[in-house]
């Protein structure tokens, strides 16, 4: 397999203490990992350092290709439409195979493309999000609860949409609790464990 993303012995730190253990993951073309651990653990800062959004306080982390990062939140711009935020998105990427009008029919929303986006559901607006993706591609994928607010048509969706990432050479890393992804390549698991807090005598 090829590696996408190497990440050997990674930490983060906050007020100088670390968030969680030291973390070793490997992300080869083709294949997903989901990412466990309680609420509170640093699964949304692992993502985000993996992603670049954040700099190790330890450790090393390489990547071979271009990484999308989907947090919990999608980042949209409230005042534009759903195309003119993918356009956006394109632009600034670079734009791939599916304009937006046929990224937003990919993801359910054929016809919503003038709609601002702050008018849209928090289900639509991760469609939207997941939208994204398809217009600029990039082999890494790093999706922070790509299920949340999503229907079992949304979360079916996102299975798909995982499924032919990976077809294609893609690699994806996900944080999720409550649909796992149901996948016929299926997937690695890694447990992210807080850091342990010094006691104080």
């Amino acid at each position: 397999m090829s590696a996408l993303l190497q990440a050997s012995r990674v930490t983060f730190q906050r007020q100088g203490e670390d968030v969680f253990e030291a973390t070793d993951l490997t992300l080869n073309a083709g294949q997903a990992t989901v990412i466990l651990g309680p609420n509170g653990s640093g699964k949304t800062t692992l993502l985000r350092l993996l992603a670049g959004i954040l700099k190790p306080a330890s450790g090393t982390l390489e990547r071979s290709a271009r990484t999308a990062f989907l947090g919990h939140l999608p980042a949209l711009k409230g005042e534009l439409t759903c195309r003119e935020n993918l356009d956006f998105l394109a632009r600034f990427h670079g734009a791939g195979t599916l304009n937006s009008s046929k990224a937003l029919a990919r993801v359910g929303l054929a016809g919503l493309g003038l709609r601002p986006a702050r008018a849209l559901s928090a289900g639509q607006k991760r469609r939207l999000g997941l939208a994204g993706l398809l217009v600029s591609p990039r082999p890494i994928w790093l999706l922070d609860e790509p299920y949340a607010s999503l229907d079992d048509a949304g979360c079916r969706l996102v299975d798909t949409l995982l499924e032919g990432h990976l077809a294609d050479g893609g690699t994806v890393a996900l944080s999720t609790h409550q649909h796992k992804p149901q996948l016929a390549q299926g997937f690695q698991t890694l447990q992210v464990s807080p850091a342990r807090r010094a006691e104080v005598a």
